[in-house]
C-alpha cells in the first residue's frame, strides 16, 4: 500500500514561509492499493493539490472512495475545489459518519449552501453516492476498512485500512477519555485501552497530535491528543510506525522539528521499535506486505453501512439524579439531538418511570450513589431480561473509576468537565451503537404490493396443515436444529404456518430475522448471533428460544414477491456449508410449491 499526505495542519489553513517542510493545508491522505484502489481520507484544503494531481492522470475516467472522519470545516472545506467530482463519468463513494436526522449529503451541501459559495452540491458532475456510517466494517474494492467513534465534541469515525498484508489506521481529531493529565503523564483509562486495540498491531498510524502534554491541560474538551497520549498507546499497541498529524496552526516547521525531536528520545527510554515522526505535506510512504501476517476479511463483522434510520426516533434518555449544572448541559444536549428525555430525581419514582417506557440509554451520576443511582441500576439490569435489550448505562463521574460501586453496571463513563457539544457528541454515539445491537429491517421497496400478494394466498391466521407441518419436521432432522419454521412476514407480524420446536404462533416482525432475509435474494446464514450486532440484543436473542443460530431460505412467488422464509433455528453457534445450503433451498421450493397450490 502508498500513503501520500496532502495535508497534515489541523483547525485552519496556514500557508507562509514558516510552514514550508510540513505544509500549511488541513487533513488530507491518500492511499492506494497494491491493485490500485484508491481511498482518500479526508478532504480538507489540502484536497485541491490531491484533485489537480487525479485529474492529470492517464487513466480516466476516475473510481474513487472518499473517508469523512467528521465534518469540521478543515476536513470538509476542499470537497468544493476537489476537480474529480465534478468530472462527468467519475464515480465516487462518499463515507461520513451517520447523523440522528441529516444525511451525509445534506450535511456536506450545507457549506455550498448559496450564502457560502458560488456553486451548489449539485453542481457536482461526478455519479457519487453518499453512504452514512455507524461502527463497523465495510470493503471499497480489495480494502478492508473498520470504523470506531472517536472521542471528539463532533461524532467522528477513525479508520482502519487493511489490504496487502498491512494495516493502516487513521485517527485525527481524538482526545484522551480520561479527563487527567499533568507535564509529563497522561492518564490512560479503559477507553484509551480500547483505542489502543483498534490500532493493534497497525504498520502506520495516523494519529491526532496537535497538542503536547505540558499545553493539553488548558486545552481539555478540545478535542485533540498530545502526542505523549499517541505514544504511549502505539507503544503499547505495538504499532510499527507513527505518524503525528493535526498539526496546530501555531506550529512553525522549526517547533514541529522539536517535538519529534523530544518524542524520539521519550522512546529512547522504552527500547521499543516504533518509529515516530511528524507527517510532512507532499511525503509518501510505501508499506510492504509481511510475510509473518495475512490480512483478514471481517466477513462476521457488523457493516458499518448497515440503514438504521428506522429506529432512531424511538429512542429514549433516562437521566437519573445528577446536580443542576451537569443535568441542564445533558438537557439541552438531548434536546439539540432531538432525542427524547425524561428524568426523576426519586427512587421510587425513577424506577416508575423507567418500567412504564423502556429507555434507550440510561444516564446516572456517581455522586448520587446514595440515593437512586444503584437503585436504577438494578432495575435497569432487571428489565433487560424481558422483551427489551439492556440500555447501556452512563455513569457521570470525575474520573473512570473501577472501584466505585456503580462500577458493575457502567457500560462507559462521560468525565466531568464536559460541554454540551460533547455530551450531544457522546449522546449521539451510544444511541447508535445501541441501535447497531438491535437492528430493525428495512422494508422492501415494493412492500405494498408484497404484502397484497402475501394476502392474495389467503393462508395467514389459517389452521396448521401437514403438508407444510412435514417440510418442516424434515427440515429439523435433517439439520439437527431444535426449531423449524415456515414463517410468514405480514405487515406488523411474522406468522408461523409451520412451527416445530416453538409453541408460539406469531412474533413482531420488529424481532423477525425472517423480516432480514426477504430483503436478500439468497440464504441467509447468522452462525453466531453474539458475534452479529444486527441481532446481539434482539429479545429473541437474550431471551427466549435464545437464538443463537439461524439460517432463513426465502420463499419467492412466481411474479417475485418474497414473502416469507423456511427457517432454521438453534440455541448453538452453528455453520453449514455448501452442500447443506443447497439442501435448504431445495426444501424452501418444496415449501413455495405448497404455497402456490393455494391459488389454484
Amino acid at each position: 500500500m502508498r500513503v501520500r499526505f496532502w495535508g497534515t495542519r489541523g483547525s485552519i489553513a496556514k500557508a507562509g514561509p514558516s510552514t514550508v517542510r510540513y505544509g500549511g493545508n488541513t487533513s488530507c491522505v491518500e492511499v492506494r492499493s497494491d491493485s490500485g484502489t484508491l481511498v482518500v481520507i479526508d478532504c480538507g484544503t489540502g484536497a485541491h493539490g490531491l484533485g489537480q494531481s487525479l485529474v492529470a492522470e492517464v487513466i480516466q475516467p476516475l473510481r474513487g472512495h472518499l473517508l469523512i472522519s467528521h465534518t469540521h470545516w478543515d476536513h470538509i472545506q476542499g470537497i468544493p475545489f476537489f476537480a474529480p467530482l465534478f468530472a462527468s463519468g467519475n464515480e465516487w463513494d462518499i463515507y461520513a459518519p451517520h447523523s440522528l436526522r441529516e444525511s451525509i449529503r445534506d450535511t456536506l451541501a450545507g457549506q455550498m449552501q448559496y450564502t457560502y459559495f458560488p456553486m451548489t452540491i449539485e453542481a457536482l458532475g461526478a455519479s457519487i453516492t453518499y453512504h452514512d456510517l455507524v461502527e463497523g466494517m465495510f470493503e471499497v474494492g480489495d480494502i478492508t476498512v473498520r470504523s470506531r467513534y472517536l472521542n471528539h465534541p463532533a461524532l467522528t469515525l477513525g479508520y482502519r485500512l487493511d489490504a496487502d498484508g498491512v494495516s493502516i489506521v487513521y485517527a485525527c481529531d481524538h482526545e484522551p477519555f480520561s479527563r487527567k493529565s499533568s507535564t509529563d503523564r497522561i492518564e490512560v483509562g479503559e477507553q484509551d485501552r480500547q483505542h489502543a486495540e483498534f490500532m493493534r498491531g497497525a504498520d502506520l498510524v495516523i494519529h491526532d497530535a496537535q497538542y503536547i502534554a505540558l499545553e493539553y491541560a488548558e486545552k481539555i474538551g478540545w478535542g485533540h491528543s498530545p502526542a505523549e497520549y499517541a505514544i504511549e498507546l502505539c507503544h503499547a499497541a505495538e504499532v510499527k510506525q507513527l505518524a503525528l498529524t493535526h498539526h496546530d496552526p501555531t506550529r512553525d516547521d522549526e517547533s514541529l522539528d522539536q517535538i519529534v525531536h523530544a518524542m524520539r528520545a521519550r522512546l529512547k527510554l522504552t527500547n521499543k521499535p516504533l518509529h515516530v515522526f511528524a507527517a510532512a505535506e507532499g511525503e509518501t510512504i510505501k508499506l510492504k506486505s509481511r510475510a509473518d501476517r495475512e490480512t483478514t476479511k471481517g466477513t462476521k463483522e457488523f457493516s458499518a453501512v448497515t440503514p438504521i434510520a428506522p429506529v432512531l426516533s424511538e429512542s429514549l434518555i433516562f437521566l437519573g439524579a445528577t446536580d443542576a449544572q451537569t443535568a441542564e448541559v445533558i438537557k439541552g444536549a438531548a434536546e439539540a439531538e432531538d432525542v427524547r428525555l425524561i428524568s426523576a430525581t426519586r427512587t421510587q419514582n425513577a424506577i416508575q418511570t423507567i418500567e412504564a417506557e423502556p429507555p434507550s440509554l440510561v444516564i446516572v451520576d456517581e455522586q448520587s450513589v446514595g440515593g437512586d443511582a444503584l437503585a436504577v441500576c438494578r432495575r435497569v439490569k432487571a428489565l433487560g431480561t424481558r422483551v427489551t435489550p439492556q440500555a447501556p448505562i452512563v455513569v457521570v463521574a470525575d474520573r473512570e473509576n473501577t472501584a466505585s460501586a456503580l462500577a458493575d453496571f457502567a457500560t462507559d463513563w462521560m468525565l466531568r468537565p464536559f460541554s454540551q457539544p460533547y455530551a450531544r457528541t457522546r449522546i449521539r454515539a451510544w444511541i447508535l451503537r445501541t441501535t447497531c445491537r438491535w437492528i430493525r429491517a428495512q422494508w422492501p421497496e415494493n412492500e405494498e404490493a408484497r404484502l397484497a400478494a402475501l394476502v392474495k394466498l389467503k393462508i395467514l391466521d389459517t389452521e396448521p396443515e401437514e403438508r407444510f407441518d412435514r417440510i418442516a419436521r424434515i427440515a429439523s432432522e435433517a439439520f439437527n436444529v431444535p426449531i423449524a419454521l415456515v414463517s410468514l412476514i405480514d405487515r406488523d407480524r411474522q406468522w408461523f404456518k409451520a412451527c416445530i420446536g416453538l409453541n408460539v404462533k406469531e412474533t413482531p416482525r420488529d424481532m423477525a430475522f425472517c423480516a432480514h432475509a426477504i430483503l436478500e435474494n439468497r440464504v441467509l446464514i447468522v452462525p453466531d448471533t453474539f458475534l452479529d450486532t444486527r441481532f446481539a440484543d434482539n429479545p429473541l436473542v437474550t431471551g427466549e428460544p435464545r437464538i443463537r443460530f439461524y439460517a432463513g431460505c426465502p420463499l419467492r412467488l412466481p411474479d417475485g414477491y418474497l414473502i416469507g422464509t423456511l427457517c432454521l433455528i438453534d440455541s448453538r453457534p452453528r455453520h453449514l456449508d455448501g452442500g447443506k445450503i443447497n439442501l435448504l433451498r431445495d426444501l424452501g421450493k418444496l415449501v413455495e410449491t405448497e404455497l402456490l397450490r393455494g391459488l389454484k
